[in-house]
């Protein structure tokens, strides 16, 4: 994840009483802050950073805030976990554990607001016209554009205020332009912004003496001048890739998608909407608990954080920044002549580019953060097949030379089967008639499981197929020795499309349980009649997205 600028700084205030370690707020929000800003500007301007770029003319895809009558001018609104829908309102709940009497609660929601840039050029009799681009005599290019501007606003409640009334804050932000003369008299550049209404209210209720639910809702309040107005027109009076984050002091808050068993129920009737929250904090924590956590339209883990190796802001905060580094290098002159009259941004990303030292760039090739240690697999008896199940020591020659000698063939003796990074070390695997054991149970292609996602460390995306039946499609071996299940999810109607394209939910051994097969007299209640295989996509049907609640 590429670090990304944005907001500058983060208000500190400082509490004399105390445990230093809890009464720091500023210094919680900051552990936060980057992935925070990484949200804040996912999207904003796309490699290669050029306004003719096809990518670059459909933005703002994440925690986007419309006009209410704008969004449901065709219906209702279905609420939903994922945050690349339009909607009108974010709503988080999670649970906090109040730690000690005159509990304090700090929220921050943040966003962007679009501002229209306009190049406009002096006319010869003193008027100026809008053009699309305009060269000033100093060689400088100037282009149209639509550019954003961050606000956040903050604020901080008792949590009994909260408990007995809730509050309602304005989080809005007003029209306003600016203008900039252009050098030589050329003409001027003029941003305007249009007024942006939202409202968001803050509400706690008690579950136990020291459980609270904690609820924060954003809110959309203004009108679209046109409900049936295109989406570009709509953006002028949306919040742009809204989020929140949530502090205090003399409270904690709990993991979402890994709660204390004591806590589990309580968690699971959070209702988060367009939004979904995760601790924050460093890596070394491990407690279910925190001091702070991030809102964000974009599914994360807990304590999610930006790659020290990241030399700054790329945009695309969930690419790799060694690719996209080299690929801003490879960018034409010309082309990088407009990425920077494009945005004064896409510029500075530029000229970061261009002046990285060699040492810097040598530290994004890439990095390991832990290692699992090898174990050797334990024994088991092996289906009636030609290949021995992946968990069986036959799978595994090289670490089980005397005891199998024959019973893996592969181009290599065991003695001589190359490293994981060496060409034919996956020599003998096979993905789609592999098998491994779980429970006991011979697991391969086309057996049909349970899904139950491991508490602990689980991706929030899988947490919400808790309790589904899906479809075993491959088994994968990963270079360190785990294995991983390519599933689809038996009731999502994209099934045989995500299958077809390869698109699959991936699950360890552990995480699920094997069904029986269907007998002759008991057919599958999930199949369903095949449809045509697409030819092309014109004649592709729309992916279904999981976002809904399981």
């Amino acid at each position: 994840m590429a670090r990304t600028g944005g907001v500058s700084g983060v208000t500190c205030t400082a509490v004399a009483d105390g445990d230093p370690s809890e009464e720091r707020p500023g210094d919680a929000f900051a552990q936060v802050s980057g992935v925070a800003d990484a949200v804040l500007y996912e999207g904003y301007l796309l490699y290669p950073y050029r306004r003719s770029s096809a990518k670059n003319r459909v933005r703002w895809q994440f925690g986007v805030l419309l006009p209410r009558d704008w969004v449901e001018s065709d219906g209702p609104l279905s609420p939903g976990l994922s945050g690349s829908a339009d909607s009108w309102y974010q709503q988080t709940e999670c649970l906090l554990r109040v730690r000690r009497p005159g509990a304090l609660v700090r929220v921050r929601v943040r966003y962007l607001q679009m501002q229209h840039k306009q190049v406009r050029a002096a006319g010869t009799d003193g008027a100026d016209l809008p053009v699309e681009s305009l060269r000033t005599d100093d060689g400088t290019t100037h282009l149209t554009f639509d550019e954003a501007v961050p606000h956040e606003i903050a604020f901080e409640r008792p949590l009994d205020e909260l408990l007995r009334a809730g509050c309602a804050v304005a989080s809005g932000a007003p029209a306003a332009e600016d203008s900039e003369p252009l050098p030589g008299g050329a003409g001027r550049v003029v941003r305007r912004r249009e007024e942006v209404g939202a409202l968001t209210t803050v509400a706690a209720e008690r579950l136990s003496r020291d459980v609270v639910r904690l609820r924060v809702r954003t809110e959309h309040t203004g009108h679209a001048p046109d409900a049936r107005a295109p989406r570009g027109e709509a953006l002028r009076r949306a919040l742009l890739a809204a989020h929140t984050l949530l502090g205090g002091d003399g409270v904690e808050f709990v993991s979402q998608t890994d709660p204390p068993a004591e806590l589990h129920a309580w968690a699971r009737a959070c209702r988060n909407e367009f939004t979904f929250p995760v601790l924050g904090g460093g890596p070394e924590e491990t407690e279910p608990t925190g001091r702070v956590v991030l809102s964000s339209p974009i599914i994360l883990p807990d304590r999610p954080q930006v790659a020290p190796e990241s030399p700054g802001d790329l945009h695309d905060a969930a690419e790799i920044d060694e690719i996209l580094t080299l690929r801003t290098m490879l960018l034409t002159d010309e082309e990088k002549a407009e990425a920077r009259a494009t945005d004064a941004r896409a510029a500075r990303i530029l000229d970061r580019v261009d002046s990285m030292p060699p040492e810097v760039f040598a530290r994004l090739h890439g990095a390991i953060r832990s290692l699992t240690p090898a174990q050797a697999p334990v024994a088991s008896p092996a289906p009636d097949r030609a290949r021995p199940p992946a968990t069986s020591p036959a799978a595994y020659p090289d670490a089980f030379p005397d005891a199998f000698p024959d019973a893996f063939p592969s181009a290599f003796p065991a003695a001589e089967r190359p490293a994981w990074w060496q060409e034919g070390a996956d020599d003998g695997l096979s993905p789609a008639t592999d098998t491994v054991q779980v429970d006991g149970v011979p697991v391969a292609g086309g057996s049909r499981v349970r899904l139950r996602p491991r508490g602990r460390g689980a991706d929030a995306q899988d947490m919400f197929l808790e309790g589904r039946t899906a479809r075993v499609a491959a088994v994968f071996h990963d270079v360190d020795g785990s294995v991983h299940l390519a599933v689809t999810v038996d009731d999502d109607p994209a099934a045989e499309l995500h299958g077809w394209y390869g698109r699959f939910h991936y699950f360890r051994p552990d995480e699920v349980e094997p069904l029986a097969p269907p007998g002759p007299a008991d057919p599958d209640p999930t199949s369903r009649p095949r449809s045509p295989r697409p030819t092309s996509p014109a004649e592709r049907p729309e992916e279904g997205r999981l976002d809904g609640r399981p």
